[in-house]
């Protein structure tokens, strides 16, 4: 909304309440949130959320900006079609795409900042099953000698999902190319 009507709101959002989250390093204001609100699934879902909504607002904002000067928009605006109706009919669509590749590659992202909160204690309570929470328990020497399919087997899972959202995200950054259908 922001990005289309632009003006003073606008600002306040993209020039300030963005730089404030972007100002910190991701992972350690999860940690922050997390050791403050203590351990749960729940608090680092809402955790990891905080850090990464900024970069999905940007990617929408910027794509809103786009789109909202397409000669089709700037015609719908002139046969007098209301604000809601450009914004639901023509802009979304058109700049819903690059938000969908940027989930699926944020996907990876989470795997890897609920593996590493875990794996510090500040994540999924040990009963629960988490590759964090499985590698830290393996790192122990004598484990890793007697065991090291204990430590092998979480880091490969977890390798593994990265990689397979990276390629989802691959894939529907190439499917959802306008570019790439006429060839």
């Amino acid at each position: 909304m922001a990005g289309y009507y632009g003006g003073w709101i606008d600002g306040i959002i993209s020039g300030y309440v963005f730089n404030v989250f972007l100002a910190f390093p991701g992972l350690l204001l999860a940690i922050a949130m997390v050791a403050f609100l203590g351990a749960g699934l729940n608090k680092l879902i809402f955790a990891l959320c905080i850090i990464g909504w900024v970069g999905y607002a940007r990617l929408i904002r910027g794509q809103v900006l786009k789109v909202r000067e397409y000669d089709f928009v700037q015609a719908a605006r002139a046969l007098g079609a209301s604000d809601a109706r450009i914004l639901l009919i023509h802009i979304l669509p058109n700049a819903i795409q690059p938000l969908i590749v940027q989930a699926s590659l944020g996907m990876a992202g989470a795997v890897l900042s609920e593996a590493a909160l875990s794996f510090l204690g500040l994540g999924v309570p040990p009963p629960a099953p988490s590759w964090g929470v499985m590698i830290e328990e393996a790192r122990d020497l004598s484990t890793l000698q007697a065991a090291p399919h204990a430590l092998i087997f979480p880091g490969l899972a977890i390798a593994l999902t990265v990689l397979a959202f990276n390629f989802i995200g691959d894939g529907l950054r190439e499917y959802l190319d306008p570019r790439q259908r006429t060839r």
